[in-house]
């Protein structure tokens, strides 16, 4: 019998104890504090929870079906994980497999985690939760005005499916809850909702579904809670009443103000945490000292909803991509930025086009010291120097190397107003200043779509790995 069937009846039967979850770190496959890791490991914890993946890294790894880390990180991290777990016999959950969380990313995953178990020679019960959406599922839904578009999103169209190279949806606490009952000891996921990972569990074994969920929502960024913030491995109790939080790292202290500030991280509205099963209303939340590294929290409450929803994400592609790095810094040549961009722009388009064809790719400008992160401020002074990062999206890779080559050659030596030398405008930072970034890819599908059916959206697989 697995630990957490285990649990689940001794929890029944009896008094529940409080509940101790470990959050490994931010995000599987950039390293594990290994120190912090095993400071965690000697609180005995009753899971090992991990994040891989996020929309943050954008859709390019949606898109593309690669994993944003490098294999041999994720192999690494994998391995710390894995091998503590089994020694310990408490359950690995894994949740957004492969950065993504699409088929190819959880096949990925999933054949680092058999590599890692035979040569660790390890034996145990793996569950495999995928989180592909059919296209036609998004097609009925969309008939049946059961998808809502997310803030920043335009309404979904038939198109915006049909073009996806992958579609999957968030899993919420149901999936998970699945595959314990299926005795698994491992349970790694497709995309899912973060909380889902570490909240699953608890909520399973009865504890309130608020505090879990709130405790949940903070240690899926391992230590970033605390002061200073970090990714070392965090420690949560959980008991009836609320839960308790604790870095692994002794440098790192978990602070009411620090924990309460975390309710903003990633959150529209922080007095609440939107789930497929509902919403967690913060606004009564209490948030104490225990001492100078533990921080005491409860009062969070779970309203479950009538209307379970997912959020869809998909991604279509856009076209190539290349782009050229250069730093600028004569005053004259920065001052006339606006002119030389528009100058040169159409000065491309007259050496790569066909005469009377319209431009067949895109060109943005990247100003960084001027407006590349955000918008220049009015009477803004002038930067001593800028770097200037130049993209070309192109149907093929070859024209957007084309376009960008002759973007730079000429920029190189265009003229403008003050010049004072004719040798070269751009100060490259190495050579090829140009680098081919390869397919590119935009978000089509961001919204939210009604998801009674969990169930079947999100089957369990059952594998034994070893003997």
């Amino acid at each position: 019998m697995s630990y957490a069937l285990h649990l689940l009846e001794a929890f029944s039967t009896g008094k529940r104890r409080p509940l101790r979850i470990l959050g490994a770190s931010g995000q599987l496959g950039y390293g594990i504090v290994a120190s912090s890791f095993a400071n965690g490991m000697a609180q005995r914890p009753d899971m090992i929870g991990c994040d891989m993946g996020s929309t943050d890294i954008g859709p390019n790894y949606l898109g593309s079906g690669k994993m944003a880390p490098s294999r041999s990180g994720v192999k690494r991290d994998l391995r710390q994980v894995l091998t503590a777990a089994r020694k310990a016999d408490i359950p690995l959950v894994i949740g957004s497999a492969g950065s993504a969380g699409a088929k190819p990313h959880l096949e990925a995953t999933l054949d680092i985690l058999r590599e890692v178990a035979r040569e660790e020679g390890l034996s145990f019960t793996l569950a495999v939760l995928t989180g592909d959406i059919a296209a036609a599922r998004v097609h009925r839904a969309l008939a049946a005005g059961e998808i809502t578009a997310m803030a920043g999103m335009n309404p979904l169209k038939a198109e915006d499916i049909d073009s996806a190279s992958h579609i999957v949806a968030q899993m919420g606490m149901e999936a998970f809850a699945r595959a314990y009952l299926s005795g698994a000891d491992v349970i790694i996921a497709g995309r899912a909702c973060d909380t889902a990972i570490f909240a699953s569990l608890p909520v399973l074994l009865g504890f309130d579904a608020g505090p879990a969920i709130h405790m949940a929502k903070i240690i899926e960024c391992a230590s970033l809670c605390c002061v200073p913030g970090g990714r070392d491995t965090i420690l949560a109790t959980l008991d009836d009443e609320g839960f308790t939080l604790e870095s692994m790292a002794p440098e790192r202290a978990a602070t009411p103000t620090s924990v309460a500030a975390h309710a903003l991280y990633e959150q529209a509205d922080p007095n609440e945490i939107a789930e497929p099963a509902g919403r967690v209303d913060l606004s009564q939340v209490r948030y104490e000292t225990l001492d100078a590294r533990r921080c005491r929290v409860s009062g969070a409450r779970f309203i479950p909803t009538a209307k379970p929803r997912i959020k869809l994400e998909g991604a279509s592609f856009l076209g190539y991509r290349a782009v050229m790095l250069a730093g600028v810094a004569d005053p004259n040549f920065i001052a006339a930025l606006d002119a030389i961009l528009a100058g040169i722009e159409k000065m491309v388009a007259g050496l790569v086009c066909a005469e009377g064809q319209a431009p067949d790719y895109r060109l943005h400008f990247h100003r960084y010291g001027i407006d590349g992160v955000t918008p220049a401020p009015p009477e803004a002074p002038l930067p001593r120097e800028m770097f200037l990062l130049t993209e070309c999206l192109a149907p093929t890779q070859e024209r957007a190397a084309e376009v960008i080559r002759s973007l730079r050659q000429y920029l190189l030596h265009y003229g403008f107003p003050g010049r004072t030398s004719t040798a070269g405008n751009l100060a490259f930072p190495f050579t090829p200043p140009e680098l081919d970034a390869g397919p590119t890819y935009r978000f089509s599908l961001y919204h939210l779509m009604d998801a009674p059916d969990q169930a079947q959206l999100f089957p369990v697989e059952i594998e034994r790995i070893g003997a």
